[in-house]
């Protein structure tokens, strides 16, 4: 043991999903559905909360004293603010050290099964997920340069080495699941081709995690 609490430790009792929405009711109050656009928008690439989740994590933390419900406003939505049992809650969980991240990635499972698979459909499942990481970083990279929060710019920062990096390993991928001769040695660090990153006016985006 080293001493570190993890989040999993921490004696709060709130989970990453009501400690994720506490931290969006710091901003301003806000309704359910406002919290699931919040979500989707700021955190749905690496973090998803379905709608389910975040009415349930409202009604449980507002038994709580965690948040408060305000009065209804238009259509009849409610919104909710959070209390400063809420920010303690908040601030303890922040206090811990997050836990380890968990990786599951459909292809890497049938990769890892691949010799009892069909090249063909190996080599297509490559191509559809190589499309789509292609595209997330493209969109990555043009909402970078209009980003000036440090904390969305390091976040966003992160997720743009994650995909270039998941491009190059698609690069080096053996000819036995592709079809094709890898573009790059197996490891190698960056994508080919890729344009530099984008600097905004906040500095180096890598100053610091979001």
């Amino acid at each position: 043991m080293n001493g570190r609490r993890t989040a999993k430790d921490a004696p709060h009792g709130l989970n990453n999903t009501a400690a994720s929405l506490l931290g969006f009711l710091h901003e301003r109050p806000m309704t359910g559905w406002d919290l699931v656009a919040a979500a989707e928008d700021l955190m749905g690439d690496f973090w998803s909360i379905t709608r389910s989740q975040v009415y349930r994590e409202l009604s449980s933390m507002a038994e709580a004293g965690l948040v408060e419900e305000l009065e209804r406003g238009k259509r009849d939505r409610r919104p909710y603010a959070i209390t400063d049992a809420g920010r303690k809650a908040f601030a303890d969980w922040s206090a811990a050290v997050p836990a380890e991240e968990a990786v599951r990635f459909p292809l890497l499972l049938m990769l890892t099964l691949g010799r009892h698979i069909p090249r063909e459909h190996l080599a297509t499942a490559v191509e559809h997920h190589r499309a789509v990481h292609r595209s997330r970083l493209a969109r990555y990279e043009h909402q970078l340069p209009d980003m000036s929060d440090p904390y969305a710019v390091a976040t966003l920062s992160f997720g743009i080495q994650y995909e270039r990096a998941v491009l190059a390993w698609f690069d080096g991928l053996p000819e036995e699941i592709t079809g094709v001769p890898p573009t790059s040695p197996p490891g190698s660090a960056g994508t080919p081709g890729a344009a530099e990153e984008p600097r905004t006016g906040t500095g180096d985006p890598d100053d610091g995690p979001g």
